[in-house]
């Protein structure tokens, strides 16, 4: 049997302490982000009927295209204010932010403020 990092097991803890306050409804969707080393992914989900109602990334065919790394805060910006016009397309104005047990620091503060540039409500 291997080793558990402690890293992760920090991370889902933190992901169950957040997941347990939060949740999306019909009038106001969760906002949910996912960052791994290289990239940064979002979706806003309806919980109430499983549901995703829009979703962008690092990997989105407009931010694809561009040179250099995809990992950093200038794109996690980017993709922040992608999601915020991809929901306003979809009729959502107003969501709940779900950091996904990650710390509000760095590439999920810069999503967070791309999507408020953009016009999302929190």
């Amino acid at each position: 049997m291997g080793k558990t990092n402690p890293r992760t097991v920090a991370l889902q803890k933190r992901k169950v302490r957040v997941r347990r306050k939060v949740r999306g409804t019909a009038d106001r969707p969760r906002l949910c982000v996912f960052r791994s080393l290289n990239h940064i992914y979002c979706q806003v989900i309806d919980d109430d009927s499983g549901r995703t109602l829009a979703a962008a990334s690092s990997l989105s065919d407009g931010l694809r295209q561009e040179p250099g790394h995809k990992g950093n805060v200038a794109t996690a910006k980017k993709v922040g204010m992608t999601i915020a016009q991809v929901a306003k397309a979809a009729g959502v104005s107003k969501v709940v932010f779900d950091r996904n047990g990650f710390l509000y620091h760095g590439r999920i503060k810069a999503l967070a403020d791309g999507a408020r540039e953009g016009g999302l409500e929190f």
